[in-house]
């Protein structure tokens, strides 16, 4: 019989190990899972690792890595920082949406004005709009307790709405022949959020993600408000004695955390994307949640995390249209990469021990 025993100290050895394992142990499944819809399993997962890295067409993916990245690590950055403080905002998803649609409304609210401080006002603009998305959640629990777990994945739904009659509505493009969807930042320069080295990929989000991988290692590392975060994460009662506001902590992690996902919004609808439509979203404020887990919380790990996870994105893509795998069976993948680590998180805490029937 297999029992589990709690070890004295979690062990920093299987803490390292699990997201390698977690990998590879997903590689194996995933392998199944396309071996059992009829295709060739070691054909489908060199697709999805090795050619958008070393393949015939590589020139072109690789710098997609660092626009499907970008988002992933920003968001992630920030769901980090409450997570390590146990404040749990699974709601990304939907102030990631707020932020887009916020900066975007700013850029077209001065269209066709060129100037060089648009931009920065659509920055701005997205940032607030995913802050005051996550505040409603952090509000309600310090005022009445509530479940940010709940509060934060629900509005996501109404995001989604506010985003579809955004479409359809407000931020239609009276130019667009009544079809849905906002006038395009392509064609609007001073509200395009450009390469900054052209055919790189990397753009102001882009940026913007290593410059939150490299301040959240500093807050957590050299600021006693990091040491509060995780203070509080992993002794809450010592925590309290120590002096830490709960309230002020519940805040500043939420509202940083949905800060930084309307940055993602606002960069990705005035960069890659182009417009609000309806269809905007992708999914990124969820799939951050596996990136933030994969990176361990620590945002050296979550930038490598972030662009594995790109890598997935972009060799998913490829799969679909050169082994017309369905992009459920991709989802799927990606899911069982959360379900291993978080699976095999287990053994970082205890052991597994092999009992003899009758041993008391």
């Amino acid at each position: 019989m297999i029992q589990l025993e709690k070890r004295p100290q979690p062990s920093r050895l299987w803490a390292l190990l699990t997201p390698v394992v977690a990998v590879v142990i997903t590689m194996i499944m995933g392998g199944l899972l396309f071996g059992a819809l009829g295709k060739n399993p070691v054909e489908a997962i060199r697709t999805i690792f090795y050619d958008p890295l070393f393949g015939e067409f590589s020139f072109y993916y690789r710098p997609q890595l660092l626009v499907k990245g970008g988002p992933l690590i920003l968001i992630a950055i920030g769901l980090s920082l409450g997570f390590r403080a146990g404040i749990w905002n699974i709601g990304a998803e939907g102030q990631y949406i707020l932020g887009a649609i916020c900066g975007a409304a700013a850029g077209l609210a001065f269209y066709p004005l060129e100037s060089v401080f648009i931009f920065p006002i659509m920055v701005i603009a997205g940032a607030l709009g995913g802050m005051f998305w996550a505040m409603i959640p952090a509000l309600l629990k310090v005022k009445f307790g509530t479940n940010e777990i709940l509060v934060s994945l629900m509005l996501v739904y109404v995001a989604e709405q506010l985003l579809a009659s955004m479409s359809l509505g407000l931020l239609k493009n009276p130019e667009g022949f009544g079809f849905p969807g906002s006038r395009n930042f392509q064609d609007y320069p001073a509200g395009h959020n450009t390469e900054i080295i052209a055919g790189s990929g990397m753009h102001w989000g882009v940026a913007a993600a290593f410059i939150a991988v490299i301040l959240a290692y500093v807050l957590l590392n050299k600021h006693i408000l990091g040491f509060n975060i995780r203070l509080t994460g992993e002794a809450p009662r010592a925590a309290r004695f120590g002096g830490v506001n709960p309230t002020r902590l519940i805040l500043f992690c939420l509202g940083t955390s949905g800060a930084l996902a309307g940055l993602a919004g606002l960069f990705e609808v005035s960069g890659p994307s182009g417009q609000i439509s309806i269809d905007f979203n992708v999914g990124y404020g969820f799939t951050a949640i596996i990136v933030a887990f994969l990176g361990r919380l620590h945002p050296v790990g979550i930038l490598l995390a972030g662009l594995l996870m790109a890598l997935t994105y972009i060799g998913g893509e490829i799969a679909q249209a050169n082994l017309a795998l369905p992009a459920a069976a991709i989802q799927v993948f990606q899911g069982m990469l959360l379900f291993f680590l978080l699976a095999l998180d287990l053994l970082t805490n205890f052991r597994l021990r092999f009992a003899t029937k009758g041993a008391a």
